[in-house]
């Protein structure tokens, strides 16, 4: 059974949150969610997440799973919050563990934070196939970008995360820690072995020359139009591009306070003697 999919852009971050459910009153998945963070006064708001719930509930559909693809360097997570207002469980692809000792170390975490994974609800695996109502999701575990992406299968529609984006873009960047040019190829590949028709619903879109916003594509239009992978380049060939590309790329903007709060499940650190929590900046350290 294919899905019905409804996509929310945020254009401050590019990035696109989804809603995948068979039909009003059925059960319902949200990929890839967004807080909006504003980083010059390190203040949070809900406007995007709140059009989630207002699509939700308008729909009585019920929320059973609230995915991440991977720990997004480029925005905030609204996954506790979702499942405040919603309900579901909170999951991401079980190698997040590698992750989050990358950046424990970076941000010299208190020694109570566990590796482990455990600050989500579910940890998936690859292959692993998961019913909502009267459809399913499969994880497919898709490293490059990070070394813990995953992208989720429903029906004849992938959530593809940051492993490409639309055609006229390209695909992600490899420059991360535990990214590898090499490895994103390969998970290129997997996804693009797909039937020609299968929908692709990328993460992000940053469209160029003026173009209107676009998020879904198919894996025949990835393979012929792909500025980065279309049939015909070489691994050597791709991997020697995003090198050189990545080389010239320069940090997200939200990426410090991003990656603290999504290693937790979207959960703030514990506030402090004075009732505030707070996010740390490493100087000259990364």
């Amino acid at each position: 059974m294919n899905p019905a999919v409804k996509g929310f852009f945020d254009r401050d971050t590019w990035t696109v949150t989804y809603v995948v459910y068979e039909k009003p009153t059925s059960s319902c998945i949200i990929i890839d969610s967004v807080l909006s963070y504003d980083p010059k006064s390190g203040r949070t708001h809900t406007k995007m997440a709140d059009e989630v719930i207002e699509f939700i509930k308008k729909n009585e559909l019920k929320t059973e799973w609230i995915l991440e693809t991977h720990t997004h360097a480029d925005h905030v997570t609204a996954a506790p919050y979702l499942r405040s207002e919603l309900g579901g469980k909170v999951a991401i692809g079980d190698h997040i563990s590698v992750v989050q000792s990358v950046f424990k170390d970076i941000f010299n975490l208190e020694n109570s934070f566990p590796v482990d994974g455990s600050q989500f609800d579910r940890l998936l695996k690859d292959g692993e196939e998961i019913h909502f109502g009267k459809l399913s999701f499969k994880a497919l575990f898709v490293p490059g970008h990070t070394p813990a992406c995953m992208a989720y299968q429903v029906g004849d529609a992938i959530f593809v995360g940051d492993t490409m984006f639309m055609p006229d873009v390209g695909t992600a960047r490899c420059d991360f820690p535990g990214g590898d040019a090499h490895v994103l190829y390969q998970s290129m590949k997997k996804i693009l072995s797909f039937p020609p028709q299968t929908r692709l619903f990328m993460c992000h879109d940053y469209p160029p020359n003026g173009r209107p916003v676009q998020f879904e594509t198919t894996v025949a239009d990835e393979k012929k139009f792909n500025i980065h992978m279309h049939d015909g380049i070489t691994e050597e060939q791709f991997i020697e591009m995003r090198k050189k590309r990545d080389a010239t790329l320069e940090m997200p903007v939200l990426i410090l306070p991003a990656i603290q709060v999504n290693i937790r499940a979207g959960e703030f650190p514990a506030k402090e003697s004075n009732g505030v929590a707070y996010l740390k900046i490493p100087l000259n350290a990364v």
